[in-house]
């Protein structure tokens, strides 16, 4: 095999800088010292034994994985969570039940839903994902392996929507009914809601804590100013804080949360589970070209990813999964994971094979330059 000649190396670093996606012929195993005058942190110099190392964490099965506090909840999950979004959408009830199974067996435990969920499926009029869990539940009974999280706050149809006190008190029972739990360990106000002041809010939350339906509460969608504010009602009033946010986040999505909330969350020391870990499926690199869109229900919501930056981004994954022998999507989880103040990113599966390769992202160690070069590809404005 011929390496890369130094001009080689250049023409493909200058095709990284351009966004443009790196074909696999582009990338050959280079000379050491092709390595060491590569500007680039992605093209490093690993010796056979490093990487059949890297390997073998790979293909270890996970299952004894890191935990990590929930925000000063006294809950605590292993740093991946699972977004039950796809629980009677894109998987049906037996599917879900398998995801599930392999999810807990795995090692991992927080599994997060909504009250929506799936209500935009035809049909569907919300708690159907709910409802597949709390038949796992009763199924499996798993319930003390898991940290269950779900929310409330969106539109449910009827007039049901918002954080007032007794839409609340009737949210948090419906749920429950539909988990078939007596508890909820973090019960999360979906969106925020401007028209209700603060103060009842969490003061619901403190009687549902209280009755000892609801552990611990969090705030999701909520910008820095008004998680702030909630914040501070707590302190003042002695009531229930938020313990934990769940922001828009991933390698593309970066600013929304780092610009403000992150500040905020770290010296609050919050627990933050971002949702869309994966850019709604674009981190996996399915989708490269609008020809792809088409591949999965959620294909249309991926077209704004296909831009400049984002294929940039696309072409950092893939190099750097190269490197340590990963996949794409686990590259990306584990840049979120290897990020301080991040608890555990959202992440979903259709399959249990899918599942199993996203839980490979936790055992998964980036170095200090491999993130460099990954948040350098994803800068905004570069």
């Amino acid at each position: 095999m011929r390496w890369p000649t130094r001009r080689a190396w250049g023409a493909l670093l200058a095709t990284l800088a351009d966004g443009r996606s790196l074909r696999v012929a582009d990338v050959r195993r280079p000379s050491r010292h092709a390595l060491r005058h590569a500007p680039c942190a992605v093209n490093r110099r690993a010796d056979p034994a490093r990487r059949t190392r890297r390997h073998a964490r790979l293909k270890r099965r996970t299952s004894k994985v890191d935990s990590r506090p929930l925000g000063n909840s006294g809950l605590t999950v292993a740093p991946l969570a699972f977004g039950g979004n796809v629980f009677g959408w894109t998987a049906d009830e037996a599917t879900s039940f398998s995801l599930l199974d392999a999810f807990v067996d795995a090692g991992f435990n927080l599994i997060d839903t909504a009250d929506i969920y799936s209500r935009w499926v035809p049909g569907h009029s919300g708690g159907e994902s709910e409802a597949i869990i709390g038949r796992w539940l009763k199924a499996s009974r798993k319930r003390n392996r898991i940290v269950l999280a779900t929310k409330v706050g969106k539109e449910m149809g009827g007039g049901q929507v918002g954080l007032s006190r007794d839409y609340i008190r009737r949210a948090v029972e419906a749920s429950l009914r539909r988990l078939r739990t007596d508890h909820i360990d973090l019960y999360q106000s979906h969106d925020d809601d401007t028209t209700i002041p603060m103060e009842e809010t969490l003061a619901a939350y403190d009687e549902l804590i209280r009755e000892g339906k609801v552990r611990a509460i969090g705030a999701s969608n909520f910008s820095a100013a008004r998680l702030a504010l909630a914040l501070a009602t707590s302190r003042r009033l002695s009531l229930p804080r938020y313990e934990t946010l769940q922001p828009l986040h991933n390698l593309y999505d970066r600013a929304p949360y780092e610009a403000e909330l992150e500040p905020l969350c770290r010296a609050e020391s919050l627990g933050v589970i971002p949702f869309y870990g994966l850019a709604k499926g674009f981190l996996t690199g399915k989708y490269r070209s609008e020809a792809d869109l088409g591949k999965s229900p959620r294909g249309a919501s991926v077209k704004g990813y296909l831009n400049p930056r984002g294929m940039r981004i696309l072409g950092a994954l893939d190099a750097v999964a190269r490197e340590l022998g990963a996949t794409p999507a686990q590259v990306a989880l584990a840049w979120q994971i290897a990020r301080p103040g991040l608890t555990a990113p959202i992440a979903s599966a259709t399959s249990v094979a899918q599942l199993h390769e996203l839980a490979g992202a936790a055992g998964l160690r980036l170095d200090t330059e491999l993130i460099a070069a990954l948040d350098t590809a994803s800068a905004e404005g570069v």
